[in-house]
Formats: C-alpha cells, structure tokens, sequence
C-alpha cells in the first residue's frame, strides 16, 4: 500500500460552533479572544481576496481534527461576513500535504451508528455551506489531498493542484471500511462521471494531479516551482498561492467561467448515461465485480454503490440520506473496525523501538538475483542506497537487473516517476559475478537457495572479504538463523532479514535474532528496512492452500517442510512430505514447470485440476475423515493452525504484542484483511469457540490441533482479550 491514509468525514460540531458557520450575514464583527488563540487557520485578505491558510502544528500532516475545524468555522464566518471580500482561496502551509483526511479517532469514539450517522450529516450540511458559499473558493492543492480533505476540496467552486509527484488525490475510505461521508458519493459521479467515480471509491486509490486534470476533478495544474524558478520547496507554496489568488480573481471578475465547457466525449458519456437502464446495467457490472474480487467479505463497496445509486435514481435528499446512513452501518461492523485496528497497528510498527545504529548502511551487497534478491535491490537503491547484485551466472545477473529495471520502468510509464528519475535510481545499481567491492559494504543481503550448506559457504566467503562491522543478513524462510551463524566468526552480526514475495509491494519485513546477534545489528536491520519503506479465498486469502504451493514452487515446498519438520518436529507436523516429494519427482513443480496442483496453459486463464497430481493423493490415500471434511472444516483446520501458531508465538516472546502479529500476518501471510488478523479473529471469532473446533480435529488427526496454553487461558475467561 502507498502510505496508508484516515477515512474522511467532518467530526461534530456543537449547534454554538455550526451557528457560526452559517451565520455569514454579520457585519462589522469584533477581534474574539478564539482569534487570538487559533494556531490551526489562519487568514489574511490580500486586495479582495482572503488567503486562508491551515497548518496542523502539531502534526506533520493536516487533518480534520475537531481543532482544524473549529478554527475553520470561525474564519469561514468572518470572511463571510467581511463586503470587502469577493473571493477564497484555501491553501496548505505544509510543504506536502492539503488534508489528509480525519482524525479515525473520532468515528472509533461513538458508540452507535446512529451517533456516526450523525457525523456524517453534520459534515453534509458544513461543505453544502461551501459549495453554497456566497463568494467562490479556491482550493490549492499541494501534496495529499484524501478522504475528507478530497470531499472539502470538491466543495470549493474552483481547485488548482501542483504537479508536484507529491500531490495526490483521492478517496481512501473504503480501505477502512467506510465509504465517503460528507458527500462524497453524491458529488464526485456528477463532477467525474459515474464509472470514474465509481473506480475512485472503491478502490480507494491515489489520483496524481495531471489524471485528476484530465478527469474533471481538477481545473488548473501548476509548476511546482513556478516557471523557470530554481527554488526550494517552500517557494511551491507561495507560488502556488500567487496563482491561486489570480484565479480568485478573475473568477469574481467573471474572467473564468466556472461552468466547464465538456467536450465530445464527455458530452457522448453524459447523453449515454442519461438512460435509466445504462445505468442499470453499470450498476449490475460493477457489482459483479465488485464481488468477484471481494467475494462478499466487504460491506464497504456494496453501500457505496447503494449510496450512488440513491442519489442519482432518486434524488439528492434520498442520496445524501443513504449515505449518512450507511456510514453509520459500516462504523459498527467488525469489517471495519479490523481495518482500522490494522491501519493502527501500521502507524505503531513503522515506529522504530529499536533505537539507531552505530553506523548507517550506505552501501549494501546482495547476494542471488533471483526473484527475491532482484525485489530487494529494487526496493533498496530506490531509496538512495548503493547496491551491489552478485550472481553466480550471467544469466541470472542478467535476469535480476532486467527485473529491477522493469520494476523501476513500471512506474515511469504510470508517470509515478520521470525516466530521468528511473535511471538516476538505477545509477545505484551494480551488477557483478565476483565479490569486488565488497569491503566497503556495511551490510550483506543473501537470497540464496534454501540449503544450510550453501548458505554456511557463502557466508564465510564474505566474511573473508568484508570489514569486520559489515552485517550479515539471512533472508532464510525455514531455516533456524542460530543454525546459519553457527559457522561464523561474527555471530553478533548476523540476523535474519525475511522479505516477502514480491517485494516492492509487500510491506512486511521480518526480522530475526539469535541470542548472539547484537542490539546495534538488530537497529541496523530494523534501520534499512523502515528506509525500504517495510514495517515491521472464500474465507478471505488471496489465493488457496493448492495455488499458493504452485505459485512458490513445490519442489521449495518440499524443502521448506522437510527443514520445518526437523527444526520444530510435530508442531509442524501432519502432513506427508513425500506427497510433495513424489510430485516434484514426476515433473510437478508448479507454474514453472507448466504443472503442479493445477496444470498451466499460454493463453489459457482457467486453470485445471492435475490428473497426475490426484493419481499422487490417491496413492497416498490422502482424504479426510467425513466428521471433518466439510468446506467449512478444510478452512477451519488451516486457519486454526495458523491462528495456534500465532498465539504460540505471543506465548513464547517471539512477538512483542499482538499488534505486530496482526500486521505480520495480514502484510507478509494474505490473512484476510477483514478479519483483521489472527488475535483480532480470536477477539471476534471467540476463544472459547475455536478451541472448541480445535479439540474436534486434535480427536481426528493428534496433537498438531493441540491449543496453545494461551489460547486456552482466553478461552477460559471470556473478559480476556488481545486487544481491548
């Protein structure tokens, strides 16, 4: 995920504060002792035209905290109330950020839907008074522009945006759970058309400024720096609002227009979407997608879609109504309130607790170019770090930097990045087959093939030719990490660093001590993670048990199961590794050789059952007992391992809470999102009730179903829960 944001509605006024928001026909109103102490808005009238500034100041972001927005209500009211005043303009003081939403805090304080219902209306009523305002409102808008901070923005008469890389905009709600508030979903299919609209708010994407040009969403774009201008960030800013104010301007000059003149497209779409059942039939399709991918586990998009459709079937009121309604609904559900738990649970682990190194890592070495070490040498010479990728084939070299360069490419041609910029990253990049240069590096990535002995020769060919503080760091997903550094001269400078596939777009890092790896290797590690931007199906995974073997390959598989078989004996036990063995002995090793569980086709997306595969689980007899071999009781068997395990984890200090174990699992293992992890399932699902399952299977298959002592001790005092 980009960075991820707060869903965006107004929070409650008192019925003294929304007085002044309306009341504009005042004259002559008198400096107030709240003038004197607003630290959040801030305006001055330049000629006829008043500049309102907001700046957070105790948050590098902007928010619609309950402050930002009191402060706001107060100057809107005494700018309406000045006749000097024709014209608005609202504007950042923060160099990357416009608003990026609302305090969440808010929503998770109210205890009924009807309370948040009535958020939501509040905030309807407060931006109708925008969108209503006597004089025209420019919105400026420089870096992140989200949630509620999009919907105030779209209430404004006119919005101009930088085209700085910074500058985003969108509707992030849904990835909460909710959908938007304050209007969002009545305002956005009129000014951007239904499907765009509809594209924007259910997948909750980031909108770059010159997409937003050309959807309607915006009016203007502008220079970051202004024409020609070598200046620092700041000066963004400034002239962004010199820009902005001319615009005010004119527009109650009646230079500009404020009804956009559509083109031929546009003009064809409106006509288009003018008959009823086009309509009805964009809400069939969009449906239907919405739930082939979400497989109906997430409320959110289905009431985002009744929202819209109530608004333009029936009318504004019923519009406006259904979604204040449905935000409320959507607060109370267990969907978003996962979510939320999860976007909290981000915030707490990119915090870094592990104090700062010693020695910075500016040079890093990466050993294999396969498909890991390729995605960690992307992500880390995008952040400025220079990085050797070491290979032992040409082949493979050639492999992982066409890799990285796609990567890197991919962006460019989203215009994420320019191409200049893809290559000054790539000028961080050095491919080679031999260890020169390695003396310089501070630290060492090895992605090497899953064998102890490989990854014990390795590790002592770099310790023979780097410097004595020069970490090294395991990305070993089965193997013990105390096992690796047996070998070394160094223990206390080796640790695990475990990324996930694909790298530069899982944000999980697991990292991993021994009882000799060092505070100050740990800080590195945890150090050049955080600046690679980590943190720390039908039951809601991405892809099943099956596709997921295939997709990883099964031959590694059978290797990692024979390694976690021999390491943790019948805590990972219970399956037969010779099925998987036999499977890779006939050609079965996945995707990669065409057949695994599935058989793989060019050109062919539905995939099939292996005939040969079924022959291997016939012969090993492989089927479970009717008692437990319901749809239900398959999901039930692995989610309650996986769950145990978890716990068991907690239990024996591996995780330092059940926070980092929620994102762990949902970030880095596919656990459904709305589920919200597997200690926020144990909260929901009941403690009690799945040790219950557990004792089921533990009857039919021994103890690999044995429930943790933890687990127990929650399921025997209902009070106790993971998180509170």
């Amino acid at each position: 995920m980009a960075a991820v944001r707060a869903a965006g509605i107004l929070s409650r006024f008192s019925k003294s504060r929304y007085s002044l928001f309306t009341g504009h026909t005042c004259r002559n109103l008198s400096v107030s002792s709240a003038v004197m102490t607003r630290t959040h808005v801030s305006y001055e009238v330049k000629d006829d035209v008043a500049v309102v500034r907001i700046n957070d100041p105790t948050s590098k972001v902007n928010t619609l905290s309950v402050q930002m927005q009191t402060e706001m209500t107060e100057v809107m009211s005494e700018i309406w109330a000045n006749d000097a005043v024709r014209s608005a303009v609202l504007i950042s003081s923060k160099p990357g950020c416009f608003i990026a939403g609302a305090d969440i805090n808010m929503i998770q304080a109210c205890k009924s839907d009807a309370e948040v219902s009535g958020l939501s209306q509040e905030g309807q009523k407060m931006f109708e008074k925008i969108e209503k305002s006597p004089i025209p409102i420019v919105a400026a808008i420089n870096g992140s522009c989200l949630g509620g901070g999009l919907e105030f923005a779209v209430a404004c008469q006119y919005r101009v945006a930088t085209k700085s890389r910074k500058t985003v905009l969108g509707t992030p709600e849904v990835l909460l759970g909710l959908l938007p508030g304050a209007g969002g979903t009545q305002r956005l299919p009129k000014m951007v058309g239904i499907p765009s609209a509809f594209d924007m708010m259910l997948t909750g994407r980031n909108i770059r400024a010159d997409k937003a040009k050309k959807m309607g969403l915006v009016h203007q774009l502008v220079d970051p720096l202004g024409p020609g201008l070598k200046s620092p960030e700041d000066r963004t800013i400034e002239y962004l609002e010199e820009v902005a104010v001319g615009y005010a301007k004119d527009i109650a000059n009646k230079k500009i227009k404020l009804t956009k003149k559509k083109g031929m497209m546009e003009k064809v779409q409106d006509y288009v979407m003018g008959f009823p059942f086009v309509r009805q039939q964009v809400y069939k399709t969009v449906k239907g997608k919405v739930m082939k991918q979400s497989k109906g586990l997430y409320p959110a998009p289905l009431k985002i879609i009744e929202c819209v459709q109530a608004g333009l079937e029936q009318g504004a009121e019923s519009g406006y109504l259904a979604e204040s309604q449905n935000f409320g609904k959507l607060a109370m559900t267990s969907e978003s309130q996962a979510l939320i738990g999860l976007y909290h649970g981000q915030v707490t682990c990119k915090k870094n607790r592990f104090g700062v190194p010693e020695r910075a890592v500016k040079n890093l070495a990466i050993l294999g170019a396969g498909l890991m070490g390729a995605g960690v040498a992307q992500v880390t010479v995008d952040k400025g770090i220079h990085t050797i990728l070491k290979d032992t084939t040409v082949e493979g070299l050639s492999r992982g930097q066409q890799q990285v360069y796609k990567g890197l490419n991919d962006k460019t041609k989203k215009r994420a990045i320019t191409s200049f910029e893809r290559d000054s990253v790539l000028s961080n990049l050095t491919g080679q087959l031999d260890y020169s240069g390695f003396e310089k590096v501070d630290m060492v990535i090895e992605a090497v093939f899953e064998d102890l002995a490989i990854k014990h020769r390795v590790l002592q060919e770099v310790e023979a030719v780097t410097s004595p503080h020069c970490i090294f760091a395991t990305n070993t997903s089965a193997l013990p990490i105390k096992d690796i550094a047996a070998v070394s001269k160094r223990p206390d400078k080796v640790v695990g660093m475990h990324y996930f596939s694909p790298v530069d777009k899982m944000q999980l890092l697991e990292i991993i001590t021994t009882e000799t790896t060092s505070k100050d290797t740990t800080a590195a590690a945890v150090a050049v993670g955080l600046k690679q931007g980590k943190i720390t199906t039908s039951f809601g995974f991405p892809v099943g048990a099956a596709t997921l073997s295939d997709e990883v390959g099964i031959d590694v598989a059978a290797h990692v199961a024979e390694d976690l078989g021999r390491a943790f004996g019948s805590r990972f036990g219970g399956g037969n590794v010779e099925v998987l063995k036999t499977m890779v002995e006939q050609g079965f090793k996945g995707r990669k050789s065409g057949k695994g569980c599935y058989v793989y086709e060019a050109g062919v997306k539905e995939k099939n059952v292996n005939p040969g595969a079924e022959e291997i689980l016939a012969k090993f007899k492989i089927a479970a007992p009717p008692t437990v071999s319901s749809d239900s009781d398959v999901q039930y068997r692995l989610v309650s391992r996986f769950v145990n395990e978890a716990v068991l984890c907690l239990q024996e200090g591996i995780l330092g809470n059940p926070v980092e174990g929620d994102i762990g699992a949902v970030f880095g293992l596919g656990f459904p999102p709305c589920l919200g992890g597997p200690f926020r399932f144990v909260d929901s699902f009941g403690a009690d009730k799945l040790v219950a399952l557990m004792r089921r299977f533990e009857d039919v298959y021994g103890n690999h179903f044995t429930p943790c002592q933890l687990l127990l001790d929650h399921a025997k005092d209902p009070s106790r829960r993971f998180h509170q």
